[in-house]
């Protein structure tokens, strides 16, 4: 990473962008640069040590994330167009909500479709972990809180989960 990057800081919890809807990013009329801000997200995941980062997950409204891998996956204005019948539980945490370890169900497989900093539009079908961590991150970007996907039990078990590991 170069020495002059500065990372952008990971907004709280209740943050308003992380309850907030992200409108679409117009690629006609873009509010920024969309290869820059692919390059902001990708630095910010990597220094946070994340899997997945949203631009509102640091502060940016924007309705673009990355995704770890080679090579790193940038979405702009994704969306989830069909889903497996074959739903998984798996714990998931989320870099806004560091400590907060959750079981949640998902489709274990997804066909999404998303816009690629350069305007090409791809659809693509996503199994496994890219599938989850697609999923979570339009969550985020939908406004949704990390957790609402989760069953009361399982919310109570990490909470009392996370209790256990602060007051240890």
């Amino acid at each position: 990473m170069s020495q002059n990057f500065e990372p952008n800081t990971l907004v709280d919890t209740h943050h308003y962008l992380l309850e907030t809807k992200q409108p679409r990013f117009d690629f006609q009329n873009p509010p920024t640069d969309p290869i820059e801000l692919a390059h902001i997200l990708a630095k910010n995941m990597i220094y946070y040590n994340g899997i997945g980062l949203s631009a509102n997950q640091i502060g940016l409204p924007y309705r673009a994330f990355v995704l770890t891998g080679e090579p790193i996956m940038c979405c702009f204005n994704p969306n989830i167009v069909d889903e497996s019948s074959e739903k998984i539980y798996l714990e998931e945490t989320s870099l806004t909500s560091p400590g907060f370890i959750v079981k949640i169900k998902r489709p274990n497989s997804i066909k999404v479709r998303y816009t690629e900093p350069n305007g090409n539009v791809v659809t693509k079908k996503l199994i496994g972990m890219t599938s989850r961590m697609f999923q979570q991150q339009v969550d985020i970007l939908d406004g949704l809180k990390f957790g609402d996907r989760a069953t009361s039990y399982h919310k109570e078990k990490a909470l009392k989960k996370m209790k256990k590991f602060v007051i240890s």
